[in-house]
């Protein structure tokens, strides 16, 4: 990965991982961009989603084959890989295969979470919780500093706004920025709408756009996509990832 002082980090990739042949589509894509634009972009897919609003959603792979399809994704693209865990065990093989391990939202107090991937040695992305100010991940960051991490990341994903529904206040940024140096916008999960929609999350991705570019304005240093060839199809947050074929030029424009 380029470092976070030269370069703006870009991460992106399908929700969950589906199939190989979706993995292969994207990472392709993926790489096409970084040759034309010199960019950098880390891929992401969650080998489970293990907080879907449904016992009957689709949830992916498990650990085992999913960490096998992203290390093939690596050993064929060259690409670098962030994925999510969810339970501390999950972290030491995770942190084998990824370059960076990812703790979600839900799960940002988790302590036993955090200092199991801080002990890993790889750079921990902590997604700020739709139920905390930008202000409050100065606790999480100190859990993982305190722990070992020689790097932590925070993410802005919105805040809770009532029932089924998420706002993004981006004063977060400038205020998780005093925290740490890398703050990423997660431009998908903050147009979700949660659980709105008969037993799954809904969202808006005609928004998208405008969330990266307000958080640039922010003074973001990375921004997260969830992107797929045919988003209504995907089986996880489909309403909210980002067309695949639209990412390049957003990407432009943020550069």
């Amino acid at each position: 990965m380029k470092n976070k002082h030269t370069a703006p980090i870009f991460i992106a990739g399908p929700c969950v991982i589906e199939t190989a042949s979706l993995l292969d589509t994207v990472a392709q894509t993926l790489t096409n961009i970084n040759r034309r634009l010199g960019t950098d972009i880390i891929f992401k897919a969650s080998f489970d989603k293990a907080n879907r609003t449904s016992i009957h959603s689709f949830r992916g792979p498990g650990i085992d084959k999913g960490l096998q399809m992203l290390a093939d994704v690596k050993g064929k693209y060259g690409l670098s890989l962030i994925t999510d865990i969810h339970e501390a065990w999950q972290a030491k093989p995770v942190g084998e295969v990824c370059d960076v391990i990812q703790i979600p939202a839900f799960l940002c107090r988790q302590t036993d979470l955090l200092v199991a991937a801080a002990r890993t040695g790889r750079v921990v992305n902590i997604k700020k919780a739709q139920f905390l100010s930008g202000k409050d991940m100065v606790y999480p960051t100190q859990k993982a500093k305190e722990s070992g991490a020689k790097e932590v990341w925070l993410t802005e994903r919105g805040n809770c706004f009532g029932y089924n529904n998420l706002v993004v206040d981006f004063r977060n940024i400038a205020d998780m920025k005093e925290i740490v140096p890398t703050v990423i916008m997660d431009c998908t999960h903050s147009v979700q709408r949660p659980a709105a929609g008969e037993g799954k999350t809904t969202g808006d991705r005609k928004f998208v756009p405008a969330m990266a570019k307000a958080a640039r304005a922010f003074g973001a240093t990375g921004w997260f996509f969830e992107v797929h060839p045919t988003p209504d199809a995907g089986l996880s947050d489909a309403a909210n990832m980002l067309e695949l074929d639209k990412l390049e030029t957003l990407i432009e424009t943020l550069l």
